[in-house]
């Protein structure tokens, strides 16, 4: 059995895989000085739900309005030389609007929309390896419905 760890702390991460024509949305973002590629993804927020969390990171990162349409799956990471690990939930979610006059996230540089192929290639620049392993799962088909998570309100 592991030891326990009172500060142990996982991070809630949501996600959306966005694909139009054939490409996926990415940004584009500063981290510890290097430019790395994720999809739009960030922490869950107090006094959300997972779902609202999503369309929400998407927006402020990239800059797009987005239906979820599907729940992709949980991931977790451990990555090295952390103490702590991410929790994933990724979404699957249509493409409604752009506002390109949108100010982005602080660290975003921008919104790219690439191919499979050009994400596979750029494999090393990926934030982690849970981005292209959603895409890969995407790709496969892979997708429950949205009522797969209840948010249950306070009575």
């Amino acid at each position: 059995m592991p030891a326990t760890n009172p500060d142990w702390m996982p991070h809630i991460v949501v996600a959306t895989i966005v694909e139009r024509e054939g490409r996926f949305l990415l940004v584009e973002e500063r981290i510890a000085g290097e430019l790395v590629l994720n999809q739009p993804a960030g922490h869950w927020e107090p006094g959300e739900t997972l779902v609202e969390g999503a369309i929400r990171e998407t927006v402020e990162e990239s800059g797009w309005d987005v239906e979820p349409t599907a729940f992709l799956g949980i991931y977790e990471w451990q990555p090295q030389g952390l103490a702590y690990p991410f929790v994933r939930f990724a979404f699957i979610a249509g493409a409604l609007r752009h506002h390109p006059e949108r100010v982005l996230d602080t660290g975003i540089e921008r919104a790219v929309w690439l191919t499979y192929d050009e994400v596979v290639q750029q494999a090393s620049r990926l934030r982690s390896p849970s981005v292209l392993t959603c895409i890969e799962d995407y790709r496969a088909g892979r997708r429950y419905p949205l009522s797969l998570i209840r948010h249950v309100a306070p009575r």
